[in-house]
């Protein structure tokens, strides 16, 4: 599979490279944090990151123009796809090394089902902020090398990937909302469809680990 870089042309579309949070602080904590064993963690809000008072005041009020936000993280050992999510807000990430994400965009989705060739790969190197767009399908990152895993920041409105809203009469696009403020697409093969999730990708459960060295 090519893997673009988020500098590349390909990538406006998809979200942007943001520049003016100043993040070091906040990578110290995200280092700081055990990786797991085998598989990916995730926690929408890590105390120790939103305790990085200039970080977290300025991903409120400057990437999210003042709205309660949420600091957490994804981390471990993923080269699949295996799903696809969106929410209504952006979604902003960094890693504490290079890692790469699997996207496509809202608008490719027909009657709640992608398929999968849609999907394009970015690397987003090491300390680089990135803004995923609301309208951006994505899900766990991938790490960018076979050896290594990822550890990515993982910042939204405070609340979202929390318990799911109750909701009478589910339809249509209710179906796939598993979280708050989380519309899940999975893959027929993922654990999630396997655990009752509504399937929402055909085509190839993609893997890259054939392309990362």
């Amino acid at each position: 599979m090519k893997i673009y870089s988020v500098y590349d042309e390909e990538f406006r579309p998809y979200g942007k490279v943001v520049k003016g949070i100043k993040c070091d602080e906040l990578v110290k904590a995200m280092e700081e944090i055990p990786m797991p064993e085998t598989g990916t963690a995730y926690e929408p809000a890590i105390e120790s990151l939103e305790a990085c008072t200039s970080a977290f005041t300025d991903f409120k009020n400057k990437a999210f123009g003042g709205m309660p936000v949420q600091l957490g993280m994804c981390w471990g050992h993923n080269t699949m796809l295996n799903c696809l999510e969106y929410h209504r807000d952006s979604e902003f990430n960094l890693g504490t090394g290079e890692f790469i994400l699997l996207l496509a965009k809202l608008d490719e989705v027909k009657d709640m089902m992608l398929d999968t060739e849609c999907v394009k790969a970015f690397k987003v190197p090491a300390g680089v902020l990135v803004e995923v767009y609301a309208t951006t399908l994505h899900y766990a990152p991938c790490q960018a090398k076979a050896d290594e895993g990822f550890k990515v920041l993982v910042a939204l409105p405070r609340g979202t990937n929390t318990a799911t809203p109750e909701i009478a009469n589910k339809e249509g696009e209710d179906l796939y909302l598993t979280a708050c403020n989380k519309w899940l697409l999975p893959h027929p093969d993922s654990s999630e469809a396997k655990g009752g999730a509504v399937v929402g990708l055909k085509g190839v459960n993609i893997d890259i680990a054939s392309d990362i060295k």
